[in-house]
């Protein structure tokens, strides 16, 4: 004879996320009706578990995907970060040859100025 397991805090597919919540409690429940129901019913109960799964991590996906698209571009911001500063180097150099530091204050300018309105467009 098994020894019965102590209650477990709820299994969460996000923490603190009661919408997304998969009970403890509600696995436990649907497990004893399946020992009572016997082997035989085997594939409809793998057939519930998998369907209550598959809605928590379809809650948990559309709660995450509004943060996302608030939250910025992400890889655009780091594309361009990484461009501006490889633009930065050779046009550096040519505006410090061909026009002294003018120049290069300048081409830094106008370098702060793409970067400042990406950010001003992404935000709204």
């Amino acid at each position: 004879m098994t020894t019965p397991r102590p209650a477990r805090e709820p299994l969460t597919a996000l923490p603190h996320d009661p919408v997304t919540a998969l009970p403890h409690e509600d696995l436990a429940a649907a497990m004893a009706a399946r020992r009572e129901l016997g082997p035989e019913y085997d594939a409809a109960f793998l057939e519930t578990v998998v369907a209550r799964i598959e809605e928590s991590l379809d809650a948990r996906t559309a709660s995450r995907a509004p943060a996302r698209r608030r939250g910025g571009g992400g890889s655009g911001d780091l594309a361009l970060a990484v461009l501006s500063l490889a633009a930065a180097i050779p046009l550096s150099a040519i505006a410090v040859v061909n026009a002294g530091l003018p120049g290069l204050a300048v081409v830094c300018a106008a370098i702060v100025l793409v970067n400042l309105a990406y950010t001003g467009r992404a935000r709204r």
